[in-house]
C-alpha cells in the first residue's frame, strides 16, 4: 500500500492504522523528519514499511524515480492512496498567482503524477487493487474564498469519477474521500490571503472550525471502512453528506446559503 502525505495529518493516521491492520507500507512525504517519525512509529508497533522516500509529489521526475525503485524492489503495489496536499484560501483579488499554481501543482498534479506512475503497473499485474484520492468537501461545495483550493479539489473529484469507471474493468476500485473539518496542522498554518489571522473575528471562526473538526484518526478509520465497503464517496462526517445532498436536490436554497456565507466572510475584509 502506497500512502502519500504520510508525515502528518490524515496521511500519517491512515498509514499507521493500515499498518496496524496488516498492510505493508510504501510511504512518502515532502517532510523528511515527519516521514521518518511515521515509519518509526509503524515499526515500533510491529508494522512493516517496505519503502520510504521524502519527495515532492508535484515533481513528476521524483515520483517516477521513486516508483521505479519501488517496483524494482517489491513489485507493483495493490493500493494507492493520494493524501498529500496543501491548503490556502482567499478572494481572487488577493490570491497570488504563485499560490494558485502551488495548489494545482500539489493537490491536482501530485495525484496525477502518482496515479500515472503507480496505477499502470497495478493494471499490468492483473491482481485488481484500489485507488484512493483525497479531495475535500470543497471539492463538492462552493465554500467562500476557496476558488483556488476548490479548483484543485474539484479536479481530483473529476479525475476520480472517470477512473472509477475506467479502472473497473481491471478490478481496481476507486474511492474519493471528501473530508470536512479535520484537526490537522493545516488548520493552524493555512494561508488566508488578505486576512489578518489575529483578527478576533477570524480567531473566533477558527475556534468554531476546530470545535467542529474531527481528528485525522477518525478520517483514517472512515477511509479504511469505506474501502472495505467499496464506497466511492467517503465522508468524514454526516454534515458534508447532507450538504452535498441538499446542493443536488435543492439548488436554489443551496445557492442562497452559499451567497449568504460568502457575504458574511467578505465583511471580514472590510
Amino acid at each position: 500500500m502506497l500512502v502519500t502525505g504520510a508525515a502528518s495529518g490524515i496521511g500519517r493516521a491512515t498509514a499507521i492504522e493500515a499498518a496496524r491492520r496488516g498492510a505493508r507500507l510504501v510511504v512518502t512525504d515532502i517532510a523528511e523528519a515527519g516521514l521518518a517519525a511515521t515509519a518509526a512509529t509503524i515499526a515500533e508497533n510491529g508494522g512493516s514499511v517496505v519503502a520510504s522516500r521524502a519527495l515532492d509529489v508535484s515533481d513528476h521526475d521524483a515520483v517516477a524515480s521513486f516508483a521505479d525503485a519501488v517496483h524494482a524492489e517489491v513489485g507493483s503495489v495493490d493500493v494507492v492512496m493520494n493524501i498529500a496536499g496543501i491548503s490556502a484560501w482567499g478572494t481572487v483579488e488577493n490570491m497570488a498567482h504563485e499560490t494558485w499554481k502551488a495548489l494545482i501543482d500539489i493537490n491536482l498534479m501530485g495525484p496525477i503524477h502518482v496515479t500515472q506512475c503507480f496505477v499502470p503497473p497495478m493494471i499490468a499485474a492483473g491482481r485488481g487493487g484500489y485507488l484512493v484520492n483525497v479531495s475535500s468537501s470543497a471539492g463538492l461545495l462552493a465554500f467562500p474564498w476557496h476558488a483556488a483550493y476548490s479548483a484543485s479539489k474539484f479536479g481530483v473529484r473529476g479525475m476520480s469519477e472517470v477512473l472509477r469507471y475506467d479502472l473497473a474493468r481491471h478490478g481496481i476500485d476507486v474511492s474519493l474521500v471528501v473530508p470536512g473539518a479535520v484537526r490537522t496542522p493545516l488548520v493552524e498554518t493555512v494561508d488566508i490571503a488578505g486576512v489578518d489571522r489575529d483578527d478576533p473575528r477570524v480567531t473566533k471562526l477558527t475556534a468554531r472550525f476546530e470545535a467542529h473538526a474531527v481528528t485525522p484518526e477518525v478520517v483514517a478509520e472512515k477511509i479504511l471502512t469505506g474501502m472495505a465497503k467499496r464506497h466511492f464517496l467517503v465522508y468524514s462526517s454526516n454534515d458534508i453528506r447532507v450538504g452535498y445532498w441538499v446542493s443536488r436536490k435543492f439548488a436554489r436554497p443551496y445557492e442562497m446559503t452559499m451567497q449568504a456565507a460568502n457575504d458574511y466572510f467578505s465583511r471580514l475584509l472590510r
